[in-house]
């Protein structure tokens, strides 16, 4: 071998080593995370007192400080294959980052990161026969750019069982536009090559099989317009609770726990909806899969003022075919779905309208 050709090869060789450390390195912060949050969620099992868990909630680890670590490591080398395994991380965790602005508006800290890594899939990596966990994770995104993204990977991409995981995510994703005749066409057309394509793909602790099941069972019973199906179970304190003991109001459903990214602000949220509408026909149900100890924790500190179904088991939570936490329902006096998605304004704007249609002996 000449001395060109061993200079190639050793370059050749430090750039894989430097590769192969940054990507152990993101791993690591992945997984220092991972057990942050372990410690965290035993910690608060284990506390004997509900005031030592009310101070322990609001310590939840903060993955702003390891995205930020992760990104310096990859924001340089967002063309490489190697970054796709920590951009599906980025994109899984970072969305429900939120940080106080000057105005007192929580806005989301990491907007310019995952415009840029949006950019270097649709350049870089279409065609990438490592976009399947990317595929999952834009899947459950909150951004609008994420359905794009997928129906370019699932007519793009040559693998045919990545196709059928970006066109599980495409239907998945034009849930949030409605249930209108071409949009209800375009979901079950993409769940059926889902399905036909990618049945099989084991996506964590589920299968794409199971995953479009549930969009189906979705489609068929909780699109909007569809009256929802009645929950039926208990309290923190086992009293009987059920959807249907609420007639003639408008009906705030929400699913959540207290280990979601941002649980203290949707709260808040939830609780100047409450005031906002106080005295009107609204009834704001929780459904919450924490242990039972825990929400009468937050309950007996009045950090929660509404009632919730316990469902620690997830009982009530797989009824609904609930995989993204938090998620709320809007539904009207008679129970028919009015809006699906996430908290904020677009449950606000909902809620008001509703009720502002009620007829006065409902009121």
């Amino acid at each position: 071998m000449n001395r060109l050709s061993c200079l190639i090869a050793l370059l050749t060789l430090l750039i894989f080593t430097r590769l192969d450390a940054t990507l152990a390195e993101t791993q690591s912060l992945e997984k220092s995370y991972q057990l942050a949050l372990d410690k965290w969620s035993l910690e608060i099992r284990i506390a004997t007192t509900a005031e030592d868990r009310l101070k322990i909630l609001d310590k939840r680890p903060d993955a702003s400080p390891f995205a930020r670590k992760i990104w310096a490591s990859i924001s340089s080398s967002l063309n490489e294959e190697w970054t796709l395994e920590p951009v599906a991380w980025f994109l899984r965790t970072t969305p429900g980052l939120h940080a106080i602005d000057s105005s007192g508006t929580a806005a989301p800290i990491f907007t310019q990161e995952n415009d840029a890594i949006y950019k270097a899939i649709e350049t870089y990596h279409l065609k990438s026969p490592k976009l399947i966990p990317i595929c999952f994770a834009l899947a459950f995104s909150p951004s609008p750019r994420s359905l794009a993204v997928l129906e370019k990977i699932q007519t793009s991409n040559p693998d045919l069982k990545t196709q059928g995981v970006a066109a599980l995510g495409v239907a998945m994703q034009l849930k949030a536009l409605g249930s209108e005749g071409e949009i209800m066409g375009k979901r079950l057309t993409r769940l059926r090559k889902a399905i036909i394509q990618s049945a099989d793909v084991q996506i964590g602790d589920t299968t794409v099989a199971k995953l479009a099941e549930d969009e189906l069972y979705i489609i068929q019973f909780l699109s909007r317009g569809r009256v929802a199906p009645n929950l039926v179970g208990v309290d923190s304190g086992n009293r009987p609770l059920s959807l249907a003991a609420h007639p003639d109001k408008i009906i705030v459903l929400l699913f959540w726990n207290s280990e979601i990214d941002d649980a203290k602000r949707i709260l808040q949220i939830t609780s100047a909806l409450q005031t906002k509408f106080k005295g009107r026909a609204l009834a704001i149900l929780g459904v919450n899969n924490d242990p039972v100890e825990k929400l009468r924790a937050l309950q007996a500190d009045n950090t929660i003022t509404w009632p919730n179904f316990s469902d620690p088991e997830n009982k009530l939570a797989k009824q609904y075919r609930i995989g993204n936490w938090p998620l709320v329902y809007v539904l009207d006096a008679e129970r028919k779905i009015h809006y699906t998605g996430a908290p904020g304004s677009f449950v606000e704007f909902t809620v008001e309208a509703l009720l502002n249609e009620l007829k006065p002996t409902a009121k």
